[in-house]
C-alpha cells in the first residue's frame, strides 16, 4: 500500500525557514516559470465576506522537480480578535510520477509564509540597488517581520522603518530589532528609504507618488485579491520598471490591476516576469537611480518549491508520522 508521511507545523519549522537554500528553491521556481513547460492553473478562490476571510488554492507542476504541491490557504482576517491567526492552511504533496499522495504538510500557512518572505528577498536580489540599505516596513504582522529576515540574506540593512495603523504594533515590532523605529506616518517611514516592503491586507492605497524617489525599490506583497490595494495607480504608471511574479496574476489580483482599472495602463501592455529578469530574458533594474516596483501575488510554483524541500529535509531528518493509505 502507498504510504503518506503526515507532517505538523511543528515538524515542518524544525525542518524549513528563512536560509539560502529556501531563497534558490524559490528563485528557481520562478526561472522555470520563465524557461520550462510548467502547468500552473488559475488561482482558485473562494470568498467568505460575513467573517472577512478569503479562500486560495494553488498548484503548479514543476519539470525536473519529483512532487508538486496542491494548496489550500485561507485567509480570516477578524481572527485576531478572536485570539487566532489570520492565516492558516495545509499543502498536499504528490508525486509527480505516480500522482499518489506522498506527504499531508499540516503548517497552518507557515510555509506561505516563508515562501512568500523569500520571494520579497528575491525580488530585492535583482531589482533593489546593491547599496540599498535604509528600508521602509508597512505593516507590522508575522509578514513584515518575515520579509525583513529575509531580506536582510541579500541586502545589508542599516535601518529600518515601520508603519502600521496600530501604532502599539509598529512599536512592538521596532522593540524587536536593534536598528527599527517606528513611525507614525507613510511620509515618515518612505522618507529617504531605499527599499519599501507593503505586507497589508488594505483597500486604500498607502504608497502615493510623492513617495516616490530616484533608486526606491518597492516590493508589493499584500495585494493578492481584486479589492486589496497597497500603491496607488499612479505609481505604476510613474516606475521605470514594473515586474510582476505571474502577469496573468497581476492583470486580475495585484497592484497592476488597479492601474489598469483606473485607465493609466492598458490591459494589453507587456511587462516582465520576476522569472523573466532572474533568467536573463528581460532587464530588470538597469541604473542606479531607475525606480522599481515588484508585484507579487504569490504563485503555486512557489508553493511546490517550497513543500518539496520542506518534504526533502523532513524525510532526511526523520521526522512525521507514516500511515498506510
Amino acid at each position: 500500500m502507498a504510504k503518506t508521511l503526515i507532517l505538523n507545523q511543528a515538524d515542518l519549522r524544525d525542518c524549513v525557514g528563512l536560509d539560502t537554500d529556501s531563497l534558490a528553491v524559490v528563485e528557481n521556481a520562478f526561472r522555470l516559470l520563465a524557461t520550462a513547460a510548467v502547468a500552473m492553473p488559475p488561482i482558485l478562490r473562494l470568498d467568505v465576506p460575513e467573517h472577512n476571510g478569503e479562500v486560495d488554492v494553488k498548484t503548479a507542476y514543476l519539470p525536473g522537480v519529483a512532487h508538486f504541491a496542491i494548496k489550500v490557504s485561507p485567509g480570516f482576517f477578524d481572527n485576531p480578535k478572536l485570539g487566532l491567526p489570520s492565516l492558516n492552511g495545509l499543502m498536499m504533496l504528490f508525486s509527480a510520477q505516480t500522482g499518489l499522495a506522498d506527504a499531508l504538510l499540516l503548517d497552518n500557512g507557515y510555509l506561505t509564509a516563508v515562501r512568500t518572505a523569500a520571494a520579497g528577498a528575491i525580488a530585492a536580489k535583482w531589482l533593489a540597488r546593491e547599496d540599498a540599505k535604509v528600508v521602509a516596513i508597512l505593516g507590522a504582522g508575522e509578514q513584515a517581520r518575515l520579509q525583513l529576515q529575509a531580506l536582510r540574506l541579500v541586502r545589508d540593512v542599516s535601518e529600518v522603518r515601520i508603519w502600521a495603523r496600530d501604532p502599539a504594533k509598529a512599536q512592538a515590532m521596532a522593540a524587536e530589532l536593534d536598528d527599527a523605529r517606528a513611525v507614525d506616518s507613510v511620509d515618515a517611514a518612505l522618507d529617504g528609504a531605499d527599499i519599501a516592503i507593503t505586507t497589508t491586507p488594505s483597500r486604500e492605497p498607502l504608497i502615493e507618488p510623492q513617495h516616490l524617489r530616484p533608486g526606491l525599490h518597492i516590493t508589493a506583497m499584500g495585494s493578492d485579491a481584486e479589492h486589496k490595494n497597497e500603491i496607488a495607480p499612479a505609481v505604476l504608471a510613474r516606475v521605470d520598471a514594473y515586474v510582476a511574479d505571474r502577469l496573468s496574476q497581476t492583470r486580475v489580483l495585484g497592484e497592476l490591476h488597479h492601474a489598469i482599472a483606473a485607465g493609466l495602463v492598458h490591459a494589453e501592455d507587456d511587462f516582465a516576469e520576476l522569472g523573466q529578469v532572474i533568467a536573463g530574458q528581460r532587464p530588470g533594474r538597469i541604473a542606479p537611480d531607475q525606480i522599481t516596483l515588484c508585484d507579487l501575488t504569490g504563485t503555486g510554483a512557489q508553493d511546490t518549491a517550497i513543500a518539496s524541500l520542506a518534504y526533502q529535509r523532513a524525510v532526511a531528518a526523520g521526522k512525521g508520522l507514516s500511515f498506510d493509505s
